[in-house]
């Protein structure tokens, strides 16, 4: 069989660079270019020296004007999938009928996350540049939505925050189990999850010895748990969500409070019917751990690897389920998920390239 010749549009992003990382490994994967519109004409290895003697790639241009002018189809041409990790509203630019005759694309922003693109522009403040191509863009939680991966155009790769929040609640919302318009989420992560570009509020200095919240009642990744959620519901509905930034490199950690509701009969849910919910949902997924009663999932326990650990304690006393997840957000949070939809899209073994042991200490 042919490997699926792939191109890396923002390879010298941290999700970019850990897609190469991947590819780099994957025996039915084969990475013909990589662009940067910063660093076009260097080796990759002169930004990221974890490369070296691994990849002599160079990295091309790939500012997006230049793209749009009809570059991007050309580039398109030479490979079976493109990964764009690209800022908002650049996908987008780039999306047309043509584009998708000749490859694939697996976006890493939130361009084609959003069905409703009046949500998508009053939550991101942009315009949308291909509202057509909403409707056929495939959600990529994998998980969740394999069968329709595996015939997606666009796959619109989730992100950190939203993997964990979603993952971690999604078997309960749609068993009826709590409440989703109770649902608080509550979720730390790593500074890597803001990006590589240089910020004041990102240093060394600034993050070190400090924890904070930040989008407080405004973060552009609620819309996103609510439309998944609300599908696993069978109707919409509002949470509250609030990130919090933490001096760590990678990592999601996810706390969600959420009202039990009772059963048919008036009881209440036990944990042992909770956790057969998790089990039937999650027990033949190869990247999801349930873990054992009274276990808290921890970052460093999926350091570097595709993994999502799950657990949730019952709170007899306030009538309360409170779950918890964990995952590397460059991993199952970006890069790690669009390998995996990459090998669905593409009839792969769905674990190709991903099989990590976490990394301890």
């Amino acid at each position: 069989m042919a490997k699926v010749k792939v191109g890396i549009i923002g390879a010298t992003g941290y999700a970019g660079a850990e897609i190469l990382r991947l590819l780099l490994m994957h025996r039915d994967a084969e990475v013909v270019w990589i662009g940067s519109r910063s660093f076009q004409g260097k080796e990759i290895a002169s930004e990221y020296p974890n490369f070296r003697r691994f990849t002599d790639l160079q990295l091309i241009d790939d500012d997006t004007d230049r793209l749009k002018e009809g570059r991007i189809l050309e580039l398109a041409d030479e490979v079976d999938v493109v990964f764009t990790a690209t800022p908002q509203g650049a996908c987008a630019s780039l999306m047309s009928e043509e584009l998708l005759k000749r490859t694939k694309i697996i976006d890493m922003s939130a361009d084609f996350r959003l069905k409703d693109v009046a949500v998508y522009e009053r939550w991101y403040k942009i315009t949308h540049l291909a509202p057509d191509f909403l409707p056929e863009a495939v959600y990529g939680l994998t998980e969740l939505h394999r069968e329709e991966v595996k015939n997606a155009r666009i796959l619109a790769n989730p992100g950190c925050y939203t993997t964990c929040s979603i993952l971690t609640a999604y078997p309960l919302v749609k068993a009826g189990v709590i409440d989703p318009s109770t649902l608080i989420i509550d979720a730390l992560s790593g500074v890597s999850g803001a990006g590589r570009s240089g910020k004041v509020a990102n240093l060394f200095s600034e993050v070190n010895e400090s924890a904070k919240a930040y989008g407080v009642a405004s973060h552009r990744h609620t819309p996103e748990i609510e439309q998944e959620l609300s599908l696993a519901s069978g109707e919409a509905f509002t949470l509250t969500f609030t990130p919090h930034l933490v001096p760590m490199n990678r990592g999601i950690l996810a706390t969600e409070y959420a009202a039990l509701t009772k059963k048919a009969d008036g009881s209440l849910w036990t944990e042992a019917e909770i956790r057969a919910i998790y089990e039937e949902a999650y027990g033949n997924e190869a990247f999801i751990r349930l873990l054992p009663a009274g276990v808290c999932p921890d970052t460093r326990a999926v350091e570097g690897t595709n993994l999502v650990d799950i657990n949730f304690k019952l709170d007899p006393r306030t009538g309360r389920i409170i779950l918890m997840g964990a995952l590397d957000n460059l991993m199952k949070g970006a890069a790690g998920q669009a390998v995996q939809n990459m090998n669905v899209m593409f009839g792969l073994p769905e674990t190709e390239g991903l099989e990590f042991i976490p990394v301890m200490p």
